[in-house]
């Protein structure tokens, strides 16, 4: 990301983790299917969470798999601080690493890697090097979790999604300052077409993957290192 996008997440970070109940419509099936898939069949599992921010998808994990290790990297210091903050005293272990996930090195093997609203803001050829990464950071059977935005199979449709979007923030009940700063930062958005994204997660070398949640451009994509995972 460009040095605007940086500080203009960096200034809502933390009102935005607030409103994220109210901006995503479907947020209790897009965040708990998401987590549903995390399925450790191991003692503390090692989970790497790309583009964690505040580390709202990681507390969500942490809730299911409480003796994890969780990695959190993300390119924002102020995001990171507020996960800390967050986990305070919360049982198992976390690192926090400050960088851009779409070119750093992964220096370990993980279970689990999941992603929440970042991937998105990629452009496609990054996702598809991303996603060939990924797949060389999980261990055999390793899963990778990403619940994204992602684009419609045309304009028609990406204009239907972003009408209904519209729809639901203005009567969710946040103040317009928040609603026209929501719409500032989607003109960032790079969606990819769901179909497309699994293409290139099979691409990238995994066995199986799939789009197995949507909700108009909000979906969860599933994706595993080999077989079915079974260790």
């Amino acid at each position: 990301m460009n040095d605007k996008v940086k500080r203009l997440f960096d200034e809502v970070a933390q009102e935005y983790d607030k409103q994220r109940r109210q901006l995503i419509p479907c947020f209790d099936d897009f965040y708990g299917i998401a987590v549903s898939l995390v399925e450790a069949k191991r003692p503390s599992p090692a989970i790497l969470d790309l583009g964690a921010g505040t580390g709202l998808l990681t507390a969500f994990v942490a809730a299911k798999v409480p003796d994890a290790r969780f990695t959190l990297i993300d390119f924002s210091a102020s995001m990171l601080d507020q996960a800390r903050r967050r986990f305070e005293g919360a049982p198992g272990t976390f690192r926090y690493v400050e960088g851009d996930y779409s070119s750093c090195a992964f220096e370990e093997k993980f279970d689990f890697i999941v992603s929440s609203l970042s991937i998105h803001h990629l452009t496609h050829e990054a996702k598809r090097s991303l996603f060939a990464r990924v797949h060389g950071a999980l261990k055999d059977g390793g899963v990778f979790v990403n619940a994204d935005q992602v684009a419609g199979e045309s304009p028609y449709y990406d204009r239907l999604y972003r009408a209904r979007w519209d729809a639901s923030i203005e009567s969710s009940g946040l103040e317009r300052a928040a609603i026209e700063a929501s719409r500032e930062r989607r003109k960032q958005d790079i969606n990819a077409k769901a179909g497309d994204q699994v293409a290139w997660l099979k691409e990238a070398g995994f066995r199986e993957a799939d789009c197995v949640f949507r909700y108009f451009d909000f979906a969860v994509f599933h994706a595993v290192k080999g077989g079915d995972g079974r260790e």
